[in-house]
């Protein structure tokens, strides 16, 4: 579990506010209108995955509860909020006197996600589940990036180890905090980022910068200097100067010199510039003729999933890998689509479903208060689809079950032998928290197992299987329902 010892950096400062002015505006609306007690449900969602993937990695669950149970209007928030005059003195009454209520579910952290399935629905007093909507985003899209792209560089690795090195191109210092442990979740072995250490109790390690080497008069009192020191941690930074002139031949003095004397064979040397793959083999040749096979080779300098996938075909010598910028800030695709869209109200103890209608139909949303659904093979335990239901339906298990397209509806499969799996899970009753949070390498762990539940075409880099996420009868035909009423205004 946590590490109790840890700190939340969120908690030393009030976040309340970090909130889109629309929120306030619509909330004092709201409440000038009798409205605050309305019972609303929103989903957030998202509707493709990044760089083209096959799958995402739900992230940011507990930075997101973090916030939820510290949330508080401040003095000088409701002075700040006067000052506007724009909102009434009943509404910062409300906000003055401000206690969560909403009801919570999530999917768990580490579970593989897909487009257009409910990541988090909320039902609550609509000013409080409409207020919540730019933290809610704002927390899960970074930290489900981060995780997925981290997952992605991961397994283009192929088992060997990665270590997120990108605090100081991260997009400001949250990004660097909770992108590392967003990495982690993702499958990286380790970070480079301290504090995210102290905060979430999470491998941090690191050895040389090039300026180290710079600082000696030569490149061998540098290592000689290194690994007295650090003898059981030795990893050389050799291509400040010279890889194979220069570098290795000092890198091989030093571990003869000093460390071998010692018992000691764990040592490792870095690349970060050059070719790598013909340096990297080079390397090994050199290491293991002088008799340290067992040397790892460390590979770093602006990496991603496709460079490190095609050195290792190329046949690279590489151990493990240190990726900074293009993981921390996502490079490729650095923006995760997810929205929040209001799926139902109550009105006299009866909940209306609500649909928001586009001439995009990807931009349809499904109505209804609805559950996330896994199906699972009983045999193999691989997971065939998910399904959303409304949030009493219940799936027989020992009865057939015929999956369709929502779209093209003649594409059909009955399926037998199955077993499911609800995905969403409470997380607030009525704003008191009832879920216990599992520590990032418990998360990085469940990924990991969930991960291996999904076929492999599923996990292809390019044009992957498309992983269905259907639509139950009763919730179809609600949606059609739905569009045929408000579609009449498009006539």
């Amino acid at each position: 579990m946590k590490n109790n010892n840890s700190f939340d950096l969120r908690n030393q400062r009030n976040l309340t506010m970090l909130v889109d002015f629309y929120e306030l505006t619509m909330g004092n609306g709201y409440l000038s209108h009798g409205l605050e007690d309305k019972i609303a449900y929103f989903d957030m969602f998202f509707r493709k995955v990044p760089d083209g993937g096959g799958y995402c990695i739900m992230a940011g669950v507990e930075q997101l509860i973090e916030y939820l149970s510290s949330l508080k209007f401040t003095k000088d928030d409701i002075d700040y909020l006067r000052n506007k005059e724009l909102f009434t003195e009943s509404f910062l009454n409300y906000l003055e006197n401000f206690e969560f209520c909403c009801d919570i579910w999530a999917i768990p952290e580490g579970t593989p996600v897909f487009a257009n399935e409910p990541l988090v629905t909320v039902r609550g007093p609509v000013i409080q589940a409409q207020f919540i909507e730019t933290m809610l985003l704002l927390t899960i899209n970074h930290q489900t990036l981060i995780a997925t792209k981290a997952n992605r560089i991961c397994r283009a690795a192929n088992g060997r180890s990665v270590m997120e090195f990108g605090s100081r191109r991260a997009q400001g210092y949250d990004g660097a905090i909770y992108g590392a442990r967003a990495a982690i979740i993702g499958g990286c072995s380790a970070t480079a980022c301290t504090i995210s250490d102290k905060m979430f109790n999470i491998p941090a390690i690191g050895t040389m910068a090039h300026s180290w080497v710079q600082l000696f008069d030569t490149e061998y009192e540098a290592f000689k200097s290194w690994a007295e020191i650090y003898p059981e941690n030795c990893t050389l930074l050799v291509d400040t100067y010279n890889v194979i002139k220069s570098g290795i031949p000092n890198a091989i003095k030093v571990f003869d010199e000093i460390l071998k004397p010692q018992g000691i064979s764990n040592v490792g040397i870095r690349i970060d510039s050059g070719d790598i793959t013909y340096l990297s083999n080079l390397c090994r040749q050199m290491l293991d003729e002088a008799g340290y096979e067992d040397c790892k080779i460390v590979i770093s300098n602006s990496l991603d999933e496709y460079i490190i996938r095609d050195v290792l075909e190329q046949g690279a010598s590489i151990d493990s890998f240190g990726v900074g910028e293009r993981l921390i800030t996502a490079k490729s695709e650095p923006v995760f689509g997810g929205v929040y869209k209001l799926s139902a109200v109550e009105k006299e103890g009866q909940i209306l479903p609500k649909i928001k209608i586009s001439e995009n139909d990807e931009k349809i949303t499904n109505p209804g208060f609805k559950k996330t659904v896994r199906i699972f093979h009983k045999e193999s335990h691989m997971a065939i689809a998910d399904i959303l239901t409304l949030h009493d339906e219940i799936i027989d298990e020992n009865e057939s079950l015929e999956l369709f397209n929502p779209i093209h509806t003649w594409k059909r499969k009955k399926i037998t032998n199955f077993y499911t799996k609800d995905l969403l899970v409470p997380i607030f009753k009525k704003g008191q928290l009832v879920y216990t949070s599992p520590s990032v390498l418990e998360i990085k762990s469940f990924a990991q197992e969930e991960i291996k539940k999904l076929w492999p075409a599923v996990l292809r880099f390019e044009n992957p299987h498309t992983y269905f996420v259907d639509l139950s009868d009763k919730l179809w035909s609600l949606k059609q329902d739905l569009l045929n009423q408000y579609g009449t205004f498009y006539k």
